[in-house]
C-alpha cells in the first residue's frame, strides 16, 4: 500500500474520445474529451470550452504551436481544460484551466503552479497519460518524418480513441 493512493479510491475505466481538429491563435490542436462512459460532456460545457478556444487560445498558444487539448469531466460538476502544445522540438508544455459547477467560464487553474520554486506540482492523471501517451509517439512519428505539409497532415489525422 502506498501513501499516495487513498485506501478508498477505486478506479476505473474512462473513455478518450476525439472530437475535432481545432485551428485556434494560428496553431493545430486535437480536441479530445475524457469521460466516464455513462457521463459525456454536456453540451453547455463543449459551449464554454468552444468560447475558450475564441477567446483565449489566441493569449495561450503561438502561431505554428502544434499540440492536443483534454476537455475531461472528472465528476459531476467539475472539468478541466488541458492544454498542450509541443515547444522546443520535442517538449509538451501545458497550461491548466477548470471550470466548477456554475462557473460562467474556464478559469486558469493557479493552484497547479505552486509558488515555491522546484515544489512538485500536478501533470497528468491516469487516464490523461492515456491521450497523451498516444499523442507524444504521434509527435515521435511526425518529428521522424520529413516534417512537410504531408506528414503534418498525417499528423493531424492521427488521433486516439478508447478505454483509459
Amino acid at each position: 500500500m502506498s501513501a499516495a493512493v487513498d485506501p478508498a479510491y477505486r478506479h476505473y475505466p474512462k473513455h478518450a474520445e476525439f472530437r475535432e481538429p481545432i485551428e485556434a491563435g494560428g496553431a493545430a490542436l486535437k480536441l479530445y474529451h475524457l469521460t466516464a462512459t455513462d457521463a459525456p460532456v454536456p453540451d453547455d460545457v463543449a459551449r464554454l470550452c468552444a468560447d475558450w478556444f475564441a477567446g483565449h487560445a489566441p493569449a495561450a498558444v503561438a502561431p505554428g504551436d502544434c499540440g492536443f487539448v483534454i476537455l475531461h469531466r472528472c465528476g459531476a460538476d467539475f472539468y478541466f481544460l488541458l492544454v498542450s502544445v509541443w515547444r522546443g522540438s520535442n517538449e509538451l508544455w501545458e497550461a491548466v484551466w477548470y471550470r466548477h459547477g456554475d462557473m460562467p467560464a474556464f478559469a486558469p487553474f493557479d493552484s497547479a503552479y505552486p509558488p515555491e520554486a522546484g515544489a512538485p506540482r500536478p501533470t497528468f492523471c491516469v487516464w490523461e497519460l492515456g491521450i497523451v501517451a498516444h499523442e507524444s509517439a504521434a509527435w515521435g512519428r511526425y518529428l521522424a518524418s520529413p516534417r512537410d505539409d504531408t506528414a503534418r497532415s498525417r499528423w493531424v489525422d492521427d488521433i486516439f480513441e478508447g478505454a483509459v
